[in-house]
């Protein structure tokens, strides 16, 4: 059994001083391949050396500019961006990019810059990550108004939060929907709704590590490895067999991103 992880932060402090233990312990959960989320640009160049430290096919990169980091946004960002997009052939997707208005007090800023870098990805026609937090109206009608302005995108919604009627919203627009530990907690009735609403071939899933371990692990530092916590809920969720929630979500990844076979 192959699992892929699609949304992970390994570059992150937490991380650093055991990466061989981290890998080991992913491999041994059946975790084939993951695709590690970018926060700021900078991180890039961090992000690229641990591709090239796990080795070759096992993690993919995107790179983008988070909502939360708006105001970080240069006049030659987007430059920024592309370049590194186009510098390495393991970058599969832009972002995390998209729209955060949890106590957010720079709501057009966001906008602009999400609307810049949905620009960028229709130009390299790469999928983008979104994250969207409080904002599911807004993020509706950017995506829409781009879709038909400017042309198709699409990509994934990513550690999706939202209600069923919002998660139809983004799978009318062609999006995946991904679930992370959250679909695991107890009192997370309206995600775990929309878990058995994703149609079978646009359901993703994913750790969002160090963030929001699933249960048994809830309270712990989150890691790729508990990804199979989360297919084994949401594959009870949806009344099927681990398996085939397994096969099913890594031909999605793998169909996404376009990744590679391990």
């Amino acid at each position: 059994m192959q699992l892929i992880d699609t949304h992970v932060h390994v570059n992150f402090e937490v991380f650093q001083s055991d990466l061989d233990a981290l890998q080991t312990a992913w491999r041994a959960a059946g975790v084939s391949q993951l695709i590690h989320a970018c926060v700021k640009p900078e991180d890039f160049p961090q992000m690229r050396a641990l591709a090239d430290y796990f080795g070759p096919q096992e993690l993919f990169l995107a790179v983008g500019l988070h909502p939360l980091d708006a105001q970080l946004w240069r006049p030659d960002s987007a430059e920024e961006i592309l370049a590194y997009a186009q510098s390495d052939p393991r970058v599969v997707a832009l972002g995390e990019m998209g729209l955060d208005f949890f106590k957010a007090d720079n709501q057009d800023q966001q906008i602009e810059v999400f609307r810049s870098q949905l620009e960028l990805a229709w130009r390299l026609d790469k999928p983008v990550i979104i994250h969207c937090r409080e904002a599911a109206p807004a993020l509706r009608q950017v995506l829409t108004e781009f879709q038909q302005n400017t042309g198709a995108v699409t990509g994934v919604m990513h550690c999706w939060g939202g209600t069923p009627e919002e998660t139809q919203w983004f799978l009318d627009l062609g999006f995946y929907i991904s679930f992370s530990g959250v679909v695991t907690f107890k009192k997370a009735e309206q995600v775990q709704a929309s878990a058995r609403l994703t149609p079978p071939e646009r359901l993703l899933i994913e750790t969002d590590c160090p963030f929001l371990a699933p249960v048994p692990q809830r309270g712990k530092r989150n890691e790729p490895a508990y990804v199979r916590h989360v297919a084994e809920a949401v594959a009870r969720l949806r009344g099927e067999e681990l398996e085939d929630l397994a096969r099913q979500t890594t031909a999605n990844a793998r169909r996404l991103f376009r990744l590679p076979e391990p």
